[in-house]
């Protein structure tokens, strides 16, 4: 396979990758970004632990989808990552709960 042949075939594979995130992000209630990958979970502990002077985080999340396009298998039960890095944790909107604002409850 040649350079250029690589080169497309990770462009396609991100895109897929994309186009499944699009498709099933509403499903999930967290994003989480480490280090190295990138999460949508429902439910997220962040734990910041200590062991001799050398501060870390422990993220455990369930109900989850891996962005990781070497992966065959990006829904998991359970994850745990341990990093020395910053973790970022976002709640996801979901529009679709919100009450109409020109209903009886909006406004």
């Amino acid at each position: 396979m040649s350079a250029e042949d690589l080169e497309k075939y990770e462009t396609e594979m991100e895109l897929s990758l994309y186009r499944e995130y699009r498709d099933i992000v509403g499903q999930f209630s967290y994003v989480v970004e480490t280090e190295r990958r990138f999460y949508l979970a429902n439910a997220v502990d962040v734990q910041v632990r200590d062991s001799g002077g050398e501060v870390y985080f422990e993220v455990r999340m369930s109900d989850a989808w891996v962005w990781d396009m070497y992966r065959p298998a990006r829904f998991v039960k359970n994850v745990r990552v341990i990093t020395f890095k910053d973790v970022n944790v976002e709640e996801l909107d979901k529009p679709e709960l919100r009450l109409p604002e020109d209903g009886p409850f909006g406004g």
